[in-house]
């Protein structure tokens, strides 16, 4: 019960997208709870960047799994992500009253204080995983390698690169120390579900080609959706508008308004999927569909986790691994970093108020130690001030 309040907390106040969950979550899970240790973190932050699927999600999978095994990795996702499904599900009934009633000051304030809790992630990640000049170095071109091509294939690159340049240069720094995740999964059941991720990725289309529904193309669709793209949340958005607008199941207005609020609304960018499966067309839709696309495309986060962690913890027992996670956790901070620059702040400083307003929720965060979710309602109520005033003044 502990680990899904924890996470329905976060689930309602995790506002901008899921480079600032990594944030929430570390700010909650290695310094308020102390559930895992930094670089225990960031071996798992580094890992879910390596598997498709939404990163910020699967590190909630993981945490919660680490914490109170497959019970709790259930936990861990029903809490963070029922909050946004929710909402969305509801917003599918009433598209425009829904929009309307969201401020568009307020939402620039949700954006800004993503500025504000990215950077404190990389504050923080930073002073622990970055300690010389050869990690900082490490970090640094890693950084400058993702904005000068900002794909996903370079996010997965850097962080091969981190690993070997870590393996070759940072031997001297290995300790013996090992920080388990402690996974209470055994080999065999990660292997069934490996096994299972892959059976369902490859049967599905199959089993859609002989016995053709609508139903069964729906979670197919999903699924694969969920287990084919890397880089996260924003970019499942095209992909889906690919699976579901061009057969006429939904309209591109409605999948644009449904977009739209997406951004609104706090929690992870797939449970966009439970907005889908509420509005399309044919049936089933509704809360119904809407719950059978959430559950579709988060399936393949749940199986991939499952069987790669186990695996990963051991593989981090070694010498030679623990010496490319050196380099490794140093490219995540460099990840973090460009991150931290687009989308993060190109989507939200536009004029000197919305850095000053990053700046105050900075400081609240990392000197003053408010709660995630008071600097977001500040942030929010900060951005409404900004955007109000000068007609108030005028």
């Amino acid at each position: 019960m502990t680990i899904f309040l924890v996470f329905l907390r976060l689930g309602c106040t995790s506002f901008g997208g899921p480079i600032a969950h990594i944030g929430y979550f570390r700010d909650e899970f290695v310094g308020r709870q102390k559930w895992i240790q930094d670089r225990a973190y960031a071996d798992l932050v580094a890992l879910c960047q390596f598997l498709p699927g939404p990163a910020s999600s699967q590190v909630g999978i993981g945490i919660g799994l680490s914490r109170g095994g497959l019970l709790g990795a259930f936990a861990a996702w029903f809490g963070f992500t029922m909050p946004s499904a929710l909402l969305l599900i509801a917003f599918g009934y009433g598209v425009v009253a829904f929009q309307d009633a969201m401020d568009s000051g307020l939402l620039h304030g949700l954006k800004v204080v993503a500025v504000a809790v990215v950077a404190q992630a990389v504050w923080g990640m930073a002073r622990n995983l970055c300690p010389d000049v050869q990690r900082v170095t490490i970090a640094v071109l890693a950084a400058c390698a993702v904005l000068a091509a900002p794909t996903p294939l370079m996010q997965v690159g850097v962080i091969i690169v981190g690993g070997l340049v870590g393996f070759a240069f940072l031997r001297t720094e290995v300790t013996t120390e090992h920080v388990s995740l402690g996974i209470p999964v055994s080999r065999g059941l990660a292997i069934a579900s490996l096994v299972i991720f892959f059976v369902l990725l490859i049967g599905l289309p199959i089993l859609v080609t002989a016995y053709p529904s609508h139903l069964l193309s729906l979670i197919e669709s999903f699924y694969s959706s969920g287990s084919l793209v890397f880089g996260g949340g924003h970019v499942v958005l095209p992909l889906l508008q690919s699976e579901v607008v061009p057969p006429g199941w939904v309209s591109n207005d409605a999948f644009l308004a449904g977009y739209g609020a997406a951004q609104a609304v706090p929690g992870p960018l797939f449970t966009f999927s439970a907005y889908l499966g509420t509005v399309l067309v044919p049936e089933p839709n509704g809360v119904v569909g809407g719950f059978i696309c959430l559950i579709a495309i988060f399936v393949p986060s749940f199986l991939l986790v499952i069987g790669a962690l186990p695996f990963w913890d051991s593989l981090r027992r070694a010498k030679p691994m623990q010496t490319a996670l050196l380099g490794i956790n140093a490219a995540v901070v460099g990840l973090l970093l460009a991150a931290l620059y687009d989308p993060v702040w190109t989507s939200a400083i536009l004029s000197p108020a919305d850095f000053g307003l990053a700046i105050v929720a900075f400081a609240l965060l990392v000197f003053w130690k408010l709660p995630p979710w008071l600097v977001v309602i500040l942030s929010a109520l900060g951005g409404w001030a900004i955007e109000a005033l000068p007609a108030m003044l005028a």
